[in-house]
């Protein structure tokens, strides 16, 4: 806070290093709060929520890595469509997916809540799926079952997304044409 002329204390304007600083803080929180799910014995029950396309996903947490803002993509001449090149993160080269793409529905329409989820590093696989929005930790055991998807008490369909079986499908891992 910094003092007016009449003597009455005024909030200070947010710095970019503080909002900075504060975006890190929670980046941090739900780190902790995703390995605290993956530590925990049912941790095959709490899951990342994920829009892809138009539709919501859940990813198992043992299989999702890192969830960070859009950086910069460097297209890779001669892939697929889907594959929409190559990212630095943190340092290290990932593959970026447009799965929505992949799975023929539609592109991903990127925005102010679009980000990269990574696979974890235990899949071996340096890959992130472009997501229009990351809904958070979501209770699968608290949904039921709804034919090939599972419903949330607001109605919200929700399907199961196993990147280790997409890391093991042929085409996924043919991104040249």
């Amino acid at each position: 806070m910094t003092a007016s002329d009449n003597g009455v204390a005024a909030p200070a304007r947010l710095d970019a290093a503080g909002r900075r600083t504060r975006l890190r803080q929670y980046q941090v929180q739900l780190l902790e709060r995703m390995q605290a799910a993956r530590a925990n014995t049912g941790a095959s029950v709490n899951q990342l929520g994920v829009q892809i396309g138009a539709d919501r996903y859940l990813l198992d947490l043992t299989q999702a890595g890192e969830i960070v803002p859009l950086p910069p993509v460097t297209v890779v001449p001669l892939t697929q469509p889907w594959y929409l090149g190559l990212a630095n993160i943190r340092g290290n080269l990932v593959g970026i997916i447009d799965l929505a793409r992949y799975l023929g529905l539609g592109d991903t329409q990127v925005g102010a809540d679009s980000r990269i989820v990574t696979f974890a590093g235990t899949l071996g696989f340096n890959c992130g799926l472009l997501v229009g929005r990351v809904y958070g930790l979501r209770h699968a055991a608290g949904m039921q079952a709804a034919g090939d998807c599972l419903r949330d008490t607001d109605g919200n369909d929700w399907t199961a997304l196993d990147l280790a079986a997409l890391v093991g499908d042929e085409r996924f891992l043919h991104v040249g044409i």
